[in-house]
């Protein structure tokens, strides 16, 4: 489940005083982003006050990967699921069941009010589509959303699925978005910046036409569904936030054949195209390492 761009980056969990602060400031820690940082306190990470980012240790990236490999697994089963005349409850429930026989929980049912298991966005639909007695039909486009919760770890993916046989357009959207997917994260390096993320799927998905959704991004994740930081899928290059070792968040680019503007229904969670043209999602939870990029569910 995406954020809104309501929640806006801040701080890193800091670093020692006399250390170069996580800004890039050059100056040393302490004279510099001491004074206004949070620091999260206590054994659990969830308690991390909104003000912060939490890096995490080996064994919590350990934790969110077991979770979102559960979530790969729904989604990878979800493919001979997903065709012609299934409802989009069948298929919520098709993911309930099974992520409770997992051991694991939905992360959406009952987040704010949320009433379903997985979101489920059809054609125009951007994203939180509610899962209903609407049947799938040849042509359709749909992403599915799944965050698995396991063990107090959250792991969040989606995926497109074409219904049948579909137009070229919408076919060329969907394939589109996944390379533009693929390229933020290969853009996440230790030393880079979070703007270099929207940077490089924004100029994939100009190249080819699209644009990309303003109002929702990515979005930190760990012991707690969303954190910070929050991820634009646009934006310039060398800007932002650095990108430090133990960094989670997900990646989760929106891209329509028109306008990026979206439109939220009476329900307060399914946004859709406002000139209701197609619309595509691809996500994953990455961790930054000192190596570069570890695709948590992949």
């Amino acid at each position: 489940m995406s954020e809104s761009l309501a929640v806006a980056p801040s701080a890193v969990r800091p670093p020692g005083r006399n250390d170069p602060c996580w800004c890039g400031s050059g100056k040393k820690y302490k004279k510099c982003h001491l004074g206004r940082d949070r620091v999260a306190k206590g054994p659990e990470p969830a308690a991390a006050p909104r003000s912060g980012i939490v890096l995490k240790t080996p064994e919590e990236i350990e934790g969110i990967r077991r979770a979102g490999q559960l979530t790969r697994r729904l989604l990878d089963g979800l493919g001979e699921v997903v065709r012609p005349g299934v409802t989009t409850e069948e298929i919520d429930r098709w993911v309930h069941e099974r992520m409770l026989a997992a051991g694991a929980t939905p992360a959406t049912l009952g987040y704010k009010g949320y009433t379903k298991s997985t979101c489920i966005s059809i054609n125009e639909v951007v994203c939180h589509g509610i899962p209903d007695e609407r049947a799938l039909a040849e042509g359709d486009v749909v992403n599915v959303d799944v965050t698995s919760l396991l063990d107090g770890f959250y792991g969040d993916a989606s995926r497109m699925y074409e219904v049948g046989r579909v137009s070229e357009e919408a076919a060329r959207l969907v394939r589109v978005t996944r390379e533009a997917l693929e390229l933020g994260i290969a853009a996440v390096r230790p030393g880079g910046r979070l703007g270099d993320v929207g940077a490089a799927i924004e100029r994939h998905a100009r190249a080819h036409g699209y644009s990309v959704v303003k109002n929702f991004g990515g979005h930190g994740i760990g012991r707690t569904f969303h954190e910070e930081p929050f991820v634009p899928h646009f934006g310039k290059a060398g800007t932002g936030i650095p990108l430090v070792p133990g960094m989670v968040f997900t990646i989760e680019p929106m891209l329509n054949q028109g306008t990026w503007k979206v439109e939220v229904l009476d329900d307060g969670w399914t946004a859709v195209t406002a000139d209701g043209r197609l619309s595509a999602q691809w996500e994953h939870t990455v961790a930054v390492t000192a190596a570069g990029v570890d695709v948590l569910t992949a």
